[in-house]
């Protein structure tokens, strides 16, 4: 049964693409794929420092990401331009649908958190440009334990922050990586999969699968438990 819910931030409740639009104006013809080295360059940065135990946080390893990416782009980055799609990243949009569905499951009785990489002031400045905000009880980030996920001290946030086990907290991602992750940890799992993408070949599966926030929304409120 759940008894609370935690989602990832970036991918999940605000879109780490929706940079293109600034990215492009930069660099004409080159912000799709821009955006796309750049998310991909940050989380390979995350998994190295973590397996080589050389911690920085997010917001300088998302910094080194895009200036390794411009570089290997070959895109001239000004520090102007460095500084505006920073700024961007600190206030990405959020899915749209995510108010309605965090409601729901708020009015249903379900403490709600967020469990990410990014460092408390990325997830507090983005939380409050969205009005998302007001519907979560914990923001939890990595910083805490100087390990980015899939590190088991990361997850293991979310128990402790809510005073009870992993299986009776549902994580919900869109990154299937993080699904896995956390379902390893010994989370109730659901991959929010908005992009259709194919299951993660890892020897372990979702709890649950869906492609929107209402989806979400349906599957805790359906499978709600009572707190102890």
């Amino acid at each position: 049964m759940v008894k609370a819910v935690v989602f990832d931030a970036y991918g999940t409740l605000f879109d780490v693409y929706s940079i293109v639009s600034t990215a492009e104006s930069i660099f004409p013809g080159r912000g799709p794929v821009l955006a796309t080295c750049w998310r991909d360059k940050q989380i390979e940065y995350t998994r190295l420092r973590t397996l080589c135990n050389r911690y920085a946080d997010f917001w300088q390893v998302t910094s080194d990401a895009l200036v390794f990416c411009c570089e290997d782009l070959g895109l001239p980055l000004t520090e102007d331009d460095r500084a505006r799609l920073m700024a961007e990243y600190e206030r990405l949009q959020a899915f749209p649908e995510n108010m309605p569905a965090l409601e729901r499951m708020r009015s249903a009785g379900l403490p709600l958190g967020i469990l990410s990489n990014g460092t408390q002031k990325m997830l507090e400045t983005a939380l409050a440009a969205s009005g998302l905000g007001n519907y979560l009880d914990k923001i939890l980030s990595v910083d805490a334990v100087r390990k980015f996920k899939t590190a088991s001290e990361a997850y293991d946030l979310g128990p402790k922050a809510f005073g009870i086990p992993a299986g009776d907290i549902l994580f919900v991602s869109s990154n299937g990586w993080d699904v896995s992750g956390a379902a390893w940890f010994g989370y109730h799992t659901f991959w929010l999969n908005r992009a259709n993408r194919p299951i993660e070949r890892l020897g372990i599966k979702p709890h649950a699968v869906g492609t929107t926030m209402d989806n979400v929304a349906t599957y805790a409120v359906g499978n709600r438990g009572r707190p102890e």
